[in-house]
């Protein structure tokens, strides 16, 4: 299937933020037919036959940016990576890692919605397996260690799973922070019919804009800028759950707003 002029801006934008191996890994996985072939189908299912929101390619990019961006953020105040920390591998060894999970958390959804984190697990193996043994055929023991630390960031991607590296956190939360306006549209405009559910969807669509920067005490703020309150919902049932499970919590400020009104701090 043709790529969207969206998916396009945003594998721009992520490859703009990276250099040398982590841009060629990021590059491969772009250019992968069968993980484009797979998060195309994912939305199929999850958009036509279920009715939910978008969990194809734009979120998928979406999620590896906010995580992306995330990670500079903690890497620009020092704060070290799991492999790092342990003596295991390097910043950009966590970097690849953090964007092949996001990449590819969502593709078990192909399969079902009940415990896609776990099908989407099975069904990336061998394309993990695949992208890293071009980039670290000569280092096996590095290939293993980062197989797993990608597998951590998709199968803890809904905080079902209890996660302990801050790589899988930022995945976590880079999923959570995918909640603006736009990625409740397109099941909107298929169905007006009241339904069970539609409160995510009613209150993802007051989501104008969620913001990650440099916080004032901490690396990162997040603010969730909305037009009603009901986008709070969206905050207290899918953003701050996952944060709260995230090793990534201590060095994130969260806010939530209504235009003209009071931002309400949670962390």
């Amino acid at each position: 299937m043709k790529k969207s002029k969206k998916q396009t801006n945003l594998e721009n934008i992520i490859l703009s933020k990276l250099s040398g191996k982590s841009a060629s890994v990021v590059s491969l996985i772009f250019a992968d037919k069968e993980i484009q072939a797979l998060q195309d189908y994912t939305n199929i299912v999850s958009i036509k036959r279920l009715g939910f929101n978008d969990h194809g390619p734009v979120h998928m990019r979406k999620t590896a940016l906010n995580a992306l961006i995330m990670f500079d953020l903690l890497s620009k105040a020092g704060i070290k990576f799991n492999l790092e920390k342990e003596g295991l591998g390097s910043v950009e060894d966590s970097k690849i890692a953090v964007l092949t999970a996001s990449l590819l958390h969502d593709i078990g959804m192909t399969a079902s919605r009940d415990n896609h984190e776990t099908i989407s697990v099975i069904l990336s193996l061998p394309i993990i397996d695949r992208i890293l043994g071009k980039f670290y055929e000569n280092d096996f023991g590095k290939k293993v260690i980062l197989r797993s630390l990608i597998i951590e960031g998709i199968i803890g991607h809904m905080a079902t799973q209890k996660i302990h590296s801050l790589e899988a956190g930022l995945v976590l939360i880079g999923d959570g922070c995918d909640m603006e306006k736009g990625r409740a549209r397109i099941p909107t405009l298929l169905s007006q019919t009241p339904r069970v559910g539609d409160i995510h969807k009613y209150s993802s669509s007051s989501i104008q804009k969620v913001s990650i920067s440099s916080g004032d005490k901490k690396p990162i703020k997040i603010v969730v800028e909305m037009t009603q309150s009901v986008g709070f919902y969206q905050i207290e049932e899918v953003l701050f759950p996952k944060i709260l499970s995230s090793p990534v919590k201590p060095y994130i400020e969260l806010y939530g707003e209504v235009k003209d009104e009071k931002k309400l701090r949670y962390l």
